[in-house]
């Protein structure tokens, strides 16, 4: 039986897209013992994975570099087969580099890569999703080809949220890490105004959104609008997207928990654009950008605090109609 331990401790999206690999694993190596690696607070994502032995997790915000040494003992005593690093930092590529598995495979962006079995590119091509560029990882052990990522909730995740699929509905989460990658709030307020009275309007979000999600439902005209934030777990929201009529999303985590169940859903993108391959994976999707032709975008691959040239029209640009019009696509 192979052991394989598969590395992901960047931010909520990046450990969605990374199931992806578990999906494929499994499926050419169906015996194989799969682990996987996340930072605190992420482990929830991957709780019921039907196909995952254990979860590691790294405490990176108390006594970091402890935790890490402790970690790189625990990895070493589990004496893995394979381990995929699907990181690109010089934390991760350490425990790779000194994990004592007999294979270790990673991106050659990594500053420990030169230590790796095995470095392959990662490189922002057309067409080219980041779910593939995680494939090439496993290529040599699997098929290639990208699998797309599974978030898998209990029965008792869906059973939290059945009170609320009474009728039809839709799901807004309407904030971001990042400013620039973030709709703003007077937007989302205008778009909702819009929409029809009777349908409901779930606004979806963790603890540190409370205050934007509160200020949006007060704003609104709207008497049918509820505010969740902070209220559901990750597969608890995953499990209200998946039976949505449409689910708006920015370029964040909450549009990876679409396409990880497939669930029907309107993506705005602001300073970010679908092409560097982070775009949504649901068969029913809809990219929402500006139509103007700007020549500041995309300003960055992740975002920025405040908008470089101070105007902002990436996201100013976008009408309420672009998309009003993907409620009944």
């Amino acid at each position: 039986m192979q052991k394989i331990l598969i590395i992901q401790t960047a931010f909520i999206g990046d450990v969605v897209l990374a199931t992806g690999l578990v999906e494929k694993i499994h499926q050419y190596h169906p015996s194989a013992q799969i682990d996987f690696l996340v930072r605190k607070g992420n482990q929830g994502l991957l709780s019921n994975n039907p196909f995952l032995h254990r979860i590691l997790i790294w405490d990176k915000k108390k006594n970091k570099q402890r935790n890490l040494l402790k970690l790189l003992t625990q990895i070493r005593k589990e004496k893995y087969d394979k381990l995929i690093n699907v990181q690109r930092f010089a934390a991760t590529g350490w425990l790779t580099a000194f994990s004592a598995a007999k294979e270790t495979i990673g991106f050659d962006k990594n500053p420990f890569s030169f230590l790796f079995s095995k470095k392959l590119p990662h490189k922002l091509e057309a067409g080219k999703h980041e779910i593939d560029r995680n494939a090439l990882l496993i290529k040599d052990f699997t098929d290639g080809q990208a699998a797309k990522p599974k978030l898998y909730p209990s029965e008792q995740d869906f059973e939290k949220v059945k009170l609320y699929k009474n009728a039809a509905y839709i799901t807004v989460s309407p904030a971001s890490v990042w400013f620039t990658k973030q709709f703003p709030k007077e937007k989302w307020i205008s778009f909702i105004d819009k929409l029809p009275q009777t349908l409901p309007i779930y606004l979806c979000g963790g603890p540190t959104d409370k205050n934007l999600c509160s200020a949006i439902q007060q704003s609104c005209k709207k008497a049918n609008i509820i505010d969740l934030s902070g209220q559901l777990s990750f597969l608890e929201s995953a499990a209200l997207m998946k039976d949505a009529k449409m689910n708006y999303v920015n370029d964040s985590a909450p549009m990876h928990f679409a396409s990880a169940m497939n669930a029907p859903v309107a993506v705005v993108f602001c300073s970010t654009v679908p092409a560097f391959g982070f775009g949504p994976l649901s068969d029913k999707q809809f990219i929402i950008e500006t139509l103007e032709t700007l020549d500041c975008r995309p300003c960055g691959l992740h975002g920025h605090r405040a908008c470089p040239k101070g105007h902002f029209n990436c996201a100013l640009g976008i009408k309420d109609e672009q998309l009003l019009e993907t409620l009944n696509a």
